[in-house]
């Protein structure tokens, strides 16, 4: 508070011990300014006897000095001879809390001290908040909370709704938070660091346009503020608007190039750009500031790997292996994660020159660690046998330049870079990634050329061996290409889960929404979704309420928005502490008969916080229901594609094309893969297509996701009517017959870090003549 400051030391009030000697020498100063103190009354409680005014000035200069223990015994002095005397029991109180919380002897006195100060004197907003900020650090946050209410009710003050809003902030209650923020800024404009809370307060919320004019107005009230940017950079992050992030990241690091957060933030946006070479630059350069930081330190590792330099990757990894945690506290999301990436680079080392038609990650890998791995759990795995060790012999992954290539490669990376781009999200939360682009365009590229060579009756080569492709062949091309492109993301089929796990069901799992935190990238369909559940709710309730029926419709009729669902919730008993709905999914096969499609959730706690999610539930019976629909599927479709290739009736083609949405409708509504489901089945359509003689040249509108629109398509035909509405389809152009086969240019492990690792930015004029 504000009596606090009323001094300038000349010595740095560390508590040095020379510090406070020579301050204690020096009485004649401390006299002095207590003197001054004393007559203009600048402390609190100040009596009307001048004398023990000076006393308790003397003390309080103590306090300002650092030195609180001759603080502490001069107060105790004066309350021996008077036991009530407020100001030198608060002043008491203060020179406890300030003499250190780590020590909970101090905070306990400090608590008492305060607590005496206001049963003696209730009306003083300040002691109140003093005790909020002892009772905060320890944890007690709902009674500081309370403290600064009281505070807030006798006297409202800028500073004290802004203290109190970052408590709220702090128990992510950021609705509330920023209600105490705009009071805050209300009493008093030129605030930045409200300001930014506010905008904070927004960030979380996922309330992103609004965030970034709360950042720019805090800009606009400090120019130099760094936290404003970095946070600006943050926001324009998870818009998916690189270039704004990376200026404002720039713009932190202009004013300090040591602020470790921005290096971090900005290193893990290049990661997620594929731009590994310069998000590897910010990750060193975080890591000579802070040697132990564990998120720089994991993603140094992650970066050299996943460019195939292994021998730096597994030392990096390692040192975040040893960062062990302390007992009884949290391990950090990397070391949760660290020992899967070391166990799995060692495999990806061991197999960088193997043919990649030799061998498969999902047989390959133990059941358990790929179990424990796409669940995120603490790697406790019983009788794991480790990863041989780095081979000297197997050399790590050199840097090819484009021009090293034949120029019909450079064409095929270049038409690779171009398909890719088409397969974007224009929806928050999707930074494009330049390396998953290329990736998923050479896949795309492979899944054309095996589809035309099976139509053609060719057979290919899988695990050794040589034979017809199923379908699963077909993903398996995107699969290995989504792998690549980011190792930390493990990207397995969940049918090769343990037996175990698969019985259990296998969850993915998406929050909308949890408590006050929205999930941006689903806002779209989030009205979709909330006329489903309307449609069921009238459902049930006509079925097992037909009385209550009227009264829930009319209730119905006034939602609006998710949220507003929790009082229906209270028309049934069994739905009262939240309630499920399942979508179905038509068979195609089996007229009439449905599957279980995505469960939708919905719950809400007595503060009115909410629970809005989706999952997808992959147990072997449900797995088996759709792997027959796409077999059959497969079959239909491999059938009519041979017939294709002998003629090229209109009719066929539309058939073959529907054929294929159907099949990857059933694969969105399967989620059979624990990560990267949307973009490879995407792959797969676009190559199918163009073996069929279509490609794809519209984009993706803005805000649609793919497999959303799958998910809540009301069967497979709506979703191909949707997709067909964007995909503006269009003859194939010749130039891709011309192009090599990717999986001889691209035949293990190694050549497909080198492609995609390789530079290609003068691409962009050669991809208008190509495509």
């Amino acid at each position: 508070s504000s009596f606090l400051h009323f001094h300038e030391s000349d010595c740095d009030i560390g508590g040095s011990s020379s510090c406070e000697s020579m301050l204690s020498l020096n009485t004649e100063k401390i006299l002095s300014q207590a003197k001054l103190l004393a007559e203009q009354k600048r402390f609190p409680f100040a009596t009307d006897n001048d004398n023990t005014n000076e006393e308790l000035a003397i003390a309080y200069v103590l306090i300002g000095n650092g030195l609180y223990d001759e603080a502490i015994r001069h107060f105790s002095t004066m309350l021996q001879e008077e036991p009530d005397l407020v100001s030198a029991i608060y002043g008491r109180g203060i020179a406890y809390g300030k003499k250190g919380l780590h020590d909970m002897k101090n905070a306990e006195l400090a608590l008492f001290e305060l607590s005496r100060v206001i049963s003696l004197e209730p009306d003083h907003p300040e002691v109140f908040e003093q005790r909020a900020e002892i009772l905060s650090p320890l944890g007690r946050i709902s009674e500081a909370l309370s403290d600064l209410t009281k505070a807030i009710q006798l006297q409202p003050s800028a500073r004290l709704y802004r203290h109190r809003g970052t408590l709220y902030f702090i128990s992510e209650d950021y609705a509330t938070a920023h209600d105490d923020f705009q009071h805050s800024l209300e009493l008093n404009k030129n605030q930045p660091i409200a300001m930014l809370y506010k905008g904070l307060t927004f960030f979380h919320r996922g309330l992103l346009k609004e965030a970034i004019e709360s950042f720019k107005e805090a800009l606009k009230q400090k120019a130099d503020f760094i936290d404003a940017y970095k946070s600006l950079g943050q926001a324009y992050r998870e818009l998916g608007n690189f270039d704004a992030a990376t200026e404002n990241f720039q713009k932190a690091l202009l004013l300090n190039q040591n602020h470790v957060q921005t290096l971090q933030l900005k290193g893990m946006m290049l990661y997620h750009h594929g731009s590994l070479d310069e998000a590897l630059k910010n990750f060193k350069r975080c890591l000579q500031l802070e040697p132990y930081n564990e998120v720089c330190q994991y993603m140094k590792g992650l970066s050299h790997v996943a460019m195939g330099q292994f021998y730096e990757g597994i030392k990096a990894q390692t040192k975040v292996m040893l960062n062990d945690p302390l007992p009884g506290q949290k391990a950090s999301p990397e070391y949760l994660k660290v020992k899967y990436l070391r166990e799995y680079s060692r495999y990806l080392h061991a197999h960088l020159d193997t043919p990649l038609t030799e061998y498969n990650t999902d047989i390959d890998l133990p059941g358990n660690f790929k179990d424990h791995w796409a669940k995120n759990l603490p790697f406790l795995i019983e009788n794991y046998e480790e990863q041989p060790g780095l081979q000297p012999h197997i050399k790590d992954v050199l840097f090819q330049s484009f021009e090293s290539y034949k120029p019909d490669v450079q064409e095929l990376i270049c038409v690779a870079d171009h398909l890719g781009s088409m397969m974007q999200y224009e929806t928050p939360g999707f930074l494009p990634n330049k390396r998953i682009h290329r990736a998923m365009g050479l896949a795309t590229l492979e899944v054309m050329q095996a589809v035309q060579r099976t139509w053609a009756n060719s057979k290919v080569r899988m695990n050794g061996k040589t034979r017809l492709m199923q379908w699963r062949d077909m993903f398996d091309i995107a699969v290995k290409w989504r792998r690549i492109a980011d190792p930390d993301q493990p990207v397995l089929w969940l049918d090769q889960m343990p037996a175990r796990s698969l019985s259990r069901g296998f969850n993915n799992h998406i929050n909308l929404i949890r408590g006050q935190v929205i999930n941006m990238r689903y806002l779209e369909y989030f009205e979709k979704i909330l006329h489903f559940i309307k449609d069921r709710i009238l459902v049930y309730h006509g079925a097992n309420n037909p009385k209550g029926l009227l009264e829930v419709r009319e209730a119905l009729e006034k939602v609006h928005k998710v949220e507003d669902l929790l009082p229906i919730m209270k028309f049934n008993s069994k739905t009262r502490d939240g309630f499920t709905v399942n979508t179905k999914v038509p068979s195609l096969k089996d007229q009439g008969k449905e599957y279980d499609g995505f469960t939708i959730t919905i719950t809400g706690d007595k503060v009115g916080n909410i629970l809005f999610s989706v999952e997808t539930q992959t147990t072997e019976e449900r797995t088996q229901l759709y792997h027959a629909e796409i077999d059959a599927l497969y079959k239909d479709l491999t059938a009519k594609g041979k017939i294709l290739i002998l003629s090229a009736e209109l009719g066929e083609v539309d058939a073959v094309c529907n054929l294929i949405l159907s099949l990857v409708y059933y694969f969105y509504n399967l989620m059979p893969l624990s990560r990267g489901s949307s973009v490879i089945a995407y792959s797969v359509i676009m190559g199918a297509l163009m073996a069929s003689g279509k490609e794809v040249s519209g984009k993706i509108p803005k805000g649609k996701l793919v497999d959303f629109e799958a998910m809540t398509a009301p069967g497979s035909e709506a979703f191909s009517k949707i997709a067909r509405s964007w995909m503006n389809l269009k003859s194939i152009s010749p130039s891709y017959k011309s192009l090599p086969s990717v999986s001889e240019t691209f035949p293990t492990l190694r050549t497909m870090i080198e492609v995609l690792n390789t530079d290609s930015s003068h691409c962009l004029k050669k991809t208008i003549v190509v495509v």
